[in-house]
């Protein structure tokens, strides 16, 4: 019997023009459970018993991106993380804020930051993204 989130990958990856594989759904499966980013490491071992190697996980990410099934919030430390795409507008993402004390990172869905305004001539935006940094309230 397939679960709910087997039938929600399933329409993702349909809606996004791309097969359906048993490593795709697996990976779209930890990025629907979560509510923050994650970094390739990090969906590794979310990916269950069945452990992802990094080079196929950074495929699959790579490729949706390439469709906006999923984009990079942001980097830290050289290490990308990923989340799902659909609670993003196309040229600006929700901001993110990292606790410097714990290093949790939270999507701060629902707030928004307006987009930069006078850039000197040239600059061409293609993507805004924000991310905060402080004490969240467990640490604060």
């Amino acid at each position: 019997m397939k679960s709910n989130l087997d039938s929600k990958a399933r329409q993702m990856l349909k809606a996004a023009n791309l097969y359906h594989t048993k490593n795709r759904a697996a990976i779209l499966k930890v990025l629907t459970k979560t509510n923050k980013p994650l970094s390739q490491e990090q969906i590794a071992r979310k990916s269950g018993k069945n452990r992802l190697d990094k080079v196929t996980i950074y495929r699959t990410l790579e490729s949706f991106c390439r469709t906006g099934l999923v984009h990079k919030a942001f980097i830290d430390k050289r290490a990308a993380h990923f989340e799902l795409g659909n609670r993003c507008e196309e040229i600006c993402c929700h901001p993110h804020f990292t606790c410097k004390s714990c290093g949790v990172t939270n999507c701060l869905v629902g707030l928004s930051v307006p987009m930069v305004k006078g850039l000197k001539k040239g600059f061409v935006i293609h993507r805004q993204q924000v991310r905060l940094e402080g004490l969240c309230p467990a640490c604060a």
